[in-house]
């Protein structure tokens, strides 16, 4: 097995962050630091040492949040300010949230210790769907709304194509549901604003085929064996 995978499996970081670590030299395997991700090890009878911790394998926990606005979608912050971690119990396992919601959007957040997951479902190359329900100033314009679907250019690079749906329109705010395939940075808030309609409210309510439902903010609950079960084929059938 690749050490990347290996310590993602173990539930260390994504995927992502995983390569990261090996690279700057946080991870021994049988007393020797090892840079490079794809090299092989047996987790049952290599010694792993990632940042000065065994590595051991964990059972695999997944939670689903309702992040309320203005809590910080991170694992620690240096202001003290609240985390997601926060509004979940401590569980012995190193959790973290798989992709990110802004501090001023609110909706489902997964949190979970499963690197393998967290890797795919965040990727771009897997175009695994998420579902937003958004507030803009103003009344969108049919071809203004065209233009979006088709995909834009932020920052050099163009955005793939998505969905949008008007729910309620006036002439002050328009409601919306949008669905997207990627998770860029602001990727919605960007999007609408660079047409001139900035966003004035923005909550996830679906991740793949996980849906939000009646979860209210700041709670949190399981996922439920189908769910999980959905999650791990998911994964496994791209790995």
């Amino acid at each position: 097995m690749r050490l990347q995978v290996a310590l993602s499996r173990a539930g260390c970081a994504s995927r992502r962050k995983v390569v990261f670590f090996i690279k700057e030299g946080s991870v021994t395997v049988n007393g020797r630091i090892v840079t490079e991700p794809g090299y092989n090890v047996d987790p049952l009878k290599d010694k792993i040492i990632f940042k000065g911790k065994a590595v051991k394998a964990q059972r695999k926990v997944y939670f689903l949040l309702n992040k309320p606005k203005g809590v910080i979608t991170t694992v620690t912050d240096t202001h003290n300010r609240k985390t997601v971690l926060d509004l979940v119990p401590k569980t012995g396992h190193r959790l973290y949230p798989v992709g990110r919601l802004d501090k001023d959007t609110s909706g489902l957040l997964l949190l979970t210790n499963d690197g393998d997951m967290a890797y795919h479902f965040t990727h771009p190359k897997f175009q695994i769907k998420r579902v937003y329900e958004a507030v803009v100033k103003g009344s969108l314009q049919e071809n203004k709304i065209k233009i979006l679907e088709k995909g834009i250019l932020l920052d050099s690079i163009r955005t793939a194509p998505c969905k949008i749906q008007v729910l309620r329109a006036s002439i002050a705010k328009t409601r919306l549901k949008i669905t997207i395939q990627e998770g860029r940075k602001r990727q919605i808030r960007n999007m609408f604003e660079s047409i001139g309609y900035p966003v004035i409210k923005l909550k996830r309510i679906k991740f793949g085929e996980l849906k939000l439902g009646g979860l209210k903010p700041g709670d949190y609950r399981k996922l439920t064996d189908r769910e999980a079960l959905y999650l791990q084929k998911t994964t496994f059938n791209d790995l």
